[in-house]
């Protein structure tokens, strides 16, 4: 049994019986294509006993997708109104699969691991409002160490980002912070019509899948400050650009050298390998 998805009349119908409009303040643009949210649960590849993380599930499109699919949905909804609807819709909708869903009333950018357990999330799976996508990408995996994968939907241009290597025009701190915890690819794109309101950009799909940290002599928070340094001024070397980080332009260069890496590269040339070897050799007291 598949669960009733809702198409374009069905969406608009909901928002305005709950009173809704779509606001810039949280990013709101709502999927209101059935095969679209197909697309996205068969994308990314969930197990019947993975537990999917939704966040911004909105007036719940892509929730009565995820259902059926998984053993659990944690929906996270900043907007205290469709919060309270989407219980609602989930029973009109997708029957007994509905049992299935824990809705939390919260800032996804907040939200601890403590508060999303029974059972502990192994899959993210959102359309991300575009305003907070990398920080709200960034911060679950940090504090949510039981994601093992992930399908995000994010503004083309934040998906591509997100998806570059080293030596690409768009790669900088999104690349290389995700790298840090997960090898990313792209999942395709999505146009514009499938959403309302119609955004002015095209949409991308961003799969990814938890790895280990390539360092574990070295803290994240640290070599995340090396990538800050780096890309704050990405036209300089890393010589310069990292002289406030490392206390002065000499020891950015003896940390650099000690790390294998050439004082007049570039950050952008630096695998995530690279800086966490950047942020170790200063820590080491080598620089």
């Amino acid at each position: 049994m598949a669960a009733d998805l809702l198409g374009p009349a069905q969406i608009r119908d909901l928002a305005a019986r709950l009173g809704v409009a779509p606001t810039k303040r949280f990013g709101q643009n709502f999927v209101h294509d059935p095969n679209t949210v197909r697309r996205i649960v068969a994308a990314a590849g969930l197990a019947a006993e993975d537990v999917a993380l939704e966040v911004g599930p909105g007036l719940g499109s892509l929730t009565l997708g995820l259902l059926p699919a998984t053993a659990h949905v944690h929906a996270v909804e900043i907007d205290s109104t469709l919060a309270a609807a989407l219980p609602d819709t989930a029973a009109r909708h997708a029957g007994p699969y509905a049992t299935r869903l824990t809705v939390h009333h919260a800032d996804a950018l907040r939200i601890t691991g403590a508060e999303l357990t029974d059972p502990a999330p192994t899959a993210l799976v959102a359309n991300l409002p575009y305003n907070v996508a990398v920080p709200v990408v960034l911060h679950l995996l940090a504090v949510l160490p039981s994601l093992r994968h992930g399908l995000v939907m994010v503004q083309k241009e934040v998906a591509d980002r997100l998806v570059a290597g080293p030596g690409s025009k768009v790669y900088g701190v999104p690349s290389v912070k995700l790298a840090w915890y997960a090898h990313a690819r792209a999942a395709g794109k999505v146009p514009p019509n499938v959403f309302w309101p119609v955004p002015n950009v095209d949409s991308g799909l961003v799969a990814f899948t938890r790895r280990e940290p390539p360092r574990t002599d070295v803290p994240r928070e640290r070599v995340f400050a090396v990538v800050d340094a780096a890309f704050a001024q990405r036209r300089k070397t890393l010589r310069a650009a990292l002289s406030g980080w490392a206390g002065g332009a000499d020891r950015a260069a003896a940390a650099l050298t000690a790390a294998g890496v050439d004082p007049g590269a570039r950050g952008e040339s630096l695998t995530v390998e690279q800086f966490a070897a950047v942020a170790a050799s200063a820590q080491s007291g080598t620089s």
